[in-house]
């Protein structure tokens, strides 16, 4: 089997906030300070500009000529750095500047300085981008961005967007939000994006994979014990990454038996909805729960039991029905095509009023949002799996202020219904209720389509009832689902992708 490996496993596994960047960064600067107490910020842009520099050369070795445009900030500072290199090294340099650098940080104005003696000729970028080479540097908005981009900034961001040049881009894409990973009017399409001390989180979810290009990272020679000082709250994570940790079920004795590994009910299917209950049966059995139970519409008994007749199916037509057999269970997965109707309801009600470990998704969270329904689970063990439109409905906003801000979202879920919390989506975040979110850099396009949070129910709810808590099996049961997406797609492509053609990469990758 070939391992599924994300494009960013090479990344440290701490994220950062734009905040706690700047914040590592004195703390490097006033550590420098104590030996060159005149340059120490120049002494960290250089560094930056260095790494830039070096980046550049290794993906584009035979480049005789480099365009930079750069911002009146310190991210500018650091393309003044990597256009002296560039003369030093003997290219020809075309440098845009954009906003006032009259103004600019002593840090900055030292880089400047160093780049006109280097024989670097600045120039202002009047709406026009005249370069005939192959690589554009974007040194124009840092981490501070925190408005809609205009003006000349967004004017030189399209022109660098429709040039045919590949683009660097300092620390992250211009336009891109540090923290949240949305666009802010528009943003750069990096081909190659260098971030500087700590990789920023908002690099790898919502639309921050789309305009980052691949990814490197420089550390610049921070003090590591200086990261203890601004520990980080999120953390990057894949399938490959949670194996080499050592994050896995242990391996099954040879004198085992069914009972040892849970026994799983999944409820939901109503009127016309059988495939959504149907696929996270299978997710569960191919992710290894010993018994698999099914509560759904009669209708769709049959179905099921032809699809996988290993699962025990019962129809059920009311709450009293569905009590006896909640009891027998050891994990509950509810919601797969649960719907919204007084049926649904029924079972819901049962479903909230025993202890068992729950995965609650799709209708079951729907439902929970409505007046009445909304409860804290302190006293249970939960995953809730919710969507960007579910998660809407839970927090009682809207679905563009979620995505404005995925990481403050998926905390306030946790927080709010005291439960781990799945935020799906590019860069799918988990959360639990002290506030640390883990971000999945695994998965693909290819999975946006019907079932495949189907199947992350199956799929996590399999990892409860064989022993791990919430917490592990929802990073578990994430990152194995998005890897054997990643394996179907591989195979055969993204476009096409069905949620039932990851099920036998499933059980390789539980394997």
């Amino acid at each position: 089997m070939n391992r599924p490996y994300s494009a960013k496993d090479h990344l440290p596994g701490e994220l950062y906030s734009a905040a706690q960047v700047r914040e590592l960064d004195a703390l490097a600067i006033s550590q420098i300070q104590q030996l060159q107490p005149d340059t120490a910020g120049f002494e960290l842009m250089s560094r930056a500009g260095e790494a830039a520099f070096a980046s550049m050369l290794e993906r584009w070795p035979e480049e005789s000529s480099v365009c930079v445009l750069a911002g009146p900030g310190n991210n500018g500072g650091d393309a003044y750095v990597l256009a002296a290199l560039a003369c030093h090294h003997g290219l020809d340099v075309v440098f845009y500047t954009l906003g006032d650098h009259t103004q600019l940080s002593p840090a900055a104005s030292q880089a400047r300085e160093m780049a006109l003696q280097a024989g670097v000729e600045p120039q202002a970028f009047r709406g026009e981008l005249v370069y005939e080479g192959q690589v554009i540097i974007d040194g124009l908005l840092g981490t501070g961005l925190n408005k809609v981009v205009d003006g000349d900034f967004a004017t030189a961001i399209q022109a660098v967007n429709v040039h045919f040049a590949d683009v660097l881009a300092l620390d992250l894409p211009s336009g891109l939000h540090a923290d949240s990973g949305r666009i802010l009017g528009c943003a750069i399409q990096a081909d190659l994006t260098i971030t500087f001390i700590g990789v920023k989180q908002g690099l790898l979810t919502s639309d921050g994979p789309d305009v980052s290009g691949d990814i490197a990272f420089a550390s610049l020679a921070v003090d590591p014990l200086l990261y203890h000082q601004v520990p980080a709250q999120s953390e990057r994570i894949s399938w490959d990454r949670l194996e080499r940790l050592g994050q896995r079920l242990s391996p099954r004795r040879g004198n085992s038996h069914k009972g040892e590994f849970g026994h799983v009910m999944v409820v939901g299917g109503d009127h016309g909805m059988g495939g959504a209950v149907a696929m996270a049966v299978e997710a569960a059995g191919r992710c290894g729960s010993g018994l698999i139970r099914c509560a759904t519409r009669t209708e769709h008994v049959a179905p099921i039991l032809v699809r996988r007749p290993e699962a025990m199916v019962k129809a059920v037509e009311s709450g009293l029905e569905l009590q006896p057999l909640l009891e027998q269970s050891t994990v509950i997965a509810c919601g797969p095509g649960l719907g919204q109707s007084s049926w649904s309801e029924l079972l819901l009600q049962q479903v909230l009023n025993v202890e068992s470990p729950l995965v609650l998704d799709a209708d079951g969270l729907n439902l929970l949002a409505s007046p009445g329904w909304k409860r804290s689970f302190s006293e249970r063990d939960v995953v809730l799996t919710p969507h960007p439109g579910e998660a809407a409905r839970l927090l009682g906003n809207s679905i563009e202020q979620v995505q404005a801000d995925r990481f403050s979202a998926v905390r306030e879920l946790a927080k709010t219904y005291d439960a781990v919390v799945v935020l799906k989506g590019q860069g799918t975040l988990i959360a639990k209720p002290d506030g640390h979110v883990a971000l999945c850099t695994d998965g693909n396009p290819g999975m946006a389509c019907g079932g495949m949070g189907d199947v992350l129910t199956g799929v996590i709810a399999a990892l409860l009832a064989q022993g791990m808590s919430p917490w592990q099996a929802a990073r578990y049961g994430v990152c194995i689902h998005s890897g054997a997406a990643d394996l179907a797609a591989a195979e055969n492509g993204q476009r096409g992708l069905l949620a039932t053609d990851l099920m036998n990469y499933l059980r390789e990758l539980m394997n």
